[in-house]
């Protein structure tokens, strides 16, 4: 595996990326999407030529929520051992987790890119931005603002919400944020972020 592929495995690790075991040392990647993310996908897929081999699948589900059927596609790799050893490292009691090596192995900018077009959002109300993740416990959040701080010179503040923890980024941050990450966005994920620089004038 190059080291493209493993800065851009570890940003779908951090987003919406799922692991899954398929032995005592190997592990496959499964992808999922909406439908309307699908050309999203086949970049991530493009990134690993030598992992997907099938054509990526169009599923529906129901919404438990709203009893609405939808559409997502989805793609899975083939089993490796290499994605058996993250697993081991992202997983425990196959939930996911922050690793205690996060700060030297999250450390580049198509990470943090990927993790944002996974679960990032900009909101041009409030000129601010907004990663969610999962429910983790504090050490865990710690060691992730650790290597935001440490790597990315990124300042985020945690809040808890309805459906979750979320990072927020003031508008100061968010402009770092997005500065580090502008060039990497694919052209169907620009919708997440500003047209330009974030300002605290509300006529801006």
């Amino acid at each position: 595996m190059t080291l493209k592929q493993k800065n851009a495995l570890i940003g779908m690790i951090l987003g919406d990326a799922y692991l899954q075991k398929t032995g005592k040392q190997n592990a496959r990647i499964r992808l999922e999407h909406s439908i309307k993310q699908r050309e999203y996908l086949e970049w991530k897929v493009s990134l690993f030529p030598r992992y997907f081999q099938k054509k990526i699948q169009v599923l529906e589900r129901i919404n438990p929520v709203w009893n609405r059927k939808y559409s997502y596609v989805r793609a899975q790799s083939t089993s490796s051992p290499e994605f058996g050893k993250l697993r081991r490292l992202f997983y425990k009691d196959s939930v996911k987790i922050i690793p205690g090596t996060i700060s030297s192995i999250f450390n580049n900018s198509l990470s943090l890119a990927i993790w944002f077009m996974d679960d990032g959002y900009y909101y041009p109300r409030d000129n601010n931005s907004y990663i969610y993740i999962p429910n983790w416990d504090d050490e865990s959040v710690k060691k992730l603002l650790f290597a935001l701080s440490a790597n990315f010179n990124l300042l985020p503040k945690v809040k808890k919400k309805r459906k979750g923890l979320v990072l927020t980024f003031s508008v100061d941050e968010t402009n770092k944020l997005i500065e580090q990450i502008k060039k990497l966005i694919v052209p169907s994920m620009k919708y997440k972020i500003p047209l330009g620089p974030v300002s605290t004038d509300p006529n801006s």
